[in-house]
């Protein structure tokens, strides 16, 4: 398989549970939560996709459904330790940093506005979010927030974010018969619906920041 053939299954939640299971789910979890380089990763749709399978085809996980959670758990609150360390390593740098194929400014632009207004629980709202998911831990370590306090946030954030939506497939899958079937027009709307939250979200985020701006320009 050529890399960039693999870029594309890990961008394809059904192809990430039938030819990873477990390892590759988690996997993937743990670099969405924290990794620069994972912030394009499905986590929302692979989680809700990991729960209806569950339901529908356990022998894909092999594992029922609370034991599968607490791995995605797992993954996702040591991941996004990953990121705060990390941040915290590279410090205020990362803030400078050039664009590139990878990395674009704007990231850490829409994360650290979104700070600017929730603090804290950014890591818990963020959680539902692409992008700010990967890059709200980062930014915690590069402004060194209180470690205490992160590890608080990042154990009710990631709670809420893998039990609720691999809760809500797995009760889909067990009650919608044949759910399984229209796999791909799930994923799709997943997609759909990050995609135009996280770009209101952006909009939102930069029409705030223009508003500060100009407030702080005219108080001077």
């Amino acid at each position: 398989m050529s890399a960039w053939e693999f870029i594309k299954q890990l961008t394809n939640p059904e192809s990430i549970i039938h030819f990873g299971g477990v390892f590759l789910l988690t996997a993937v979890i743990f670099m969405e939560n924290g990794l620069i380089i994972g912030f394009f990763l499905p986590g929302d749709s692979l989680i809700f996709l990991s729960g209806l399978l569950c339901a529908t085809k356990p022998e894909l996980l092999g594992l029922e459904i609370f034991p599968l959670i607490v791995c995605m758990y797992v993954a996702a609150f040591s991941g996004s330790f990953f990121g705060f360390f990390f941040g915290r390593r590279v410090g205020k740098s990362i803030l400078n940093r050039q664009d590139s194929v990878i990395f674009k400014k704007k990231y850490i632009d829409i994360t650290q506005s979104f700070y600017e207004r929730y603090g804290g629980k950014t890591l818990v709202l963020g959680r539902f979010l692409p992008i700010i998911r990967t890059f709200a831990p980062i930014l915690a370590g590069v402004i060194r927030v209180d470690l205490k306090i992160f590890t608080l946030y990042n154990l009710i954030g990631g709670a809420l974010w893998i039990s609720s939506l691999s809760l809500i497939g797995y009760f889909l899958g067990a009650r919608v018969p044949g759910i399984s079937d229209y796999v791909e027009h799930i994923v799709v709307l997943f997609i759909a619906v990050t995609t135009i939250l996280l770009i209101r979200t952006y909009i939102k985020e930069k029409k705030k920041a223009r508003q500060k701006a100009t407030e702080s320009s005219a108080e001077n």
